[in-house]
């Protein structure tokens, strides 16, 4: 069981002298991999750690996520319009706008481009 809050504050405060894998071992922030072997899970710990000292790190959806796609792949900000004549917009850049299926969104054009702008049901 890994530490959290004031118990993982002391634990580090105590085991302050010991090398740092040792001590990420010793808070609980381990895991086994497929093998068998023992990894240990620093970001985790970290991130614990931040959280304890009273930084809130916030729910891992952050604006440069979001910008990045899912895939972690930068979103290139360009389309081509389809031999239809549809103009296709990805998912990813629906999941940046946080768009449900149903929302309404207003088109504006300007001289060199198209924006899509949410419309308030109320």
């Amino acid at each position: 069981m890994a530490l959290n809050g004031v118990d993982l504050l002391n634990a580090v405060e105590q085991w302050r002298t010991l090398p740092k894998a040792e001590i990420v071992r010793r808070c609980g922030y381990v895991s086994t991999s497929e093998g068998g072997q023992e990894r240990l899970n620093y970001t985790a710990f970290f991130e614990a750690l931040l959280e304890a000292k009273g930084l809130h790190l916030g729910n891992g959806r952050t604006a440069e996520r979001r910008r990045r796609g899912r895939s972690g792949r930068s979103l290139p900000f360009h389309t081509k319009v389809q031999f239809n004549g549809n103009l296709m917009v990805g998912k990813a850049y629906i999941d940046m706008l946080e768009a449900q299926p149903g929302d309404h969104f207003m088109i504006r054009l300007g001289r060199d481009s198209i924006r899509l702008v949410p419309l308030d049901e109320a």
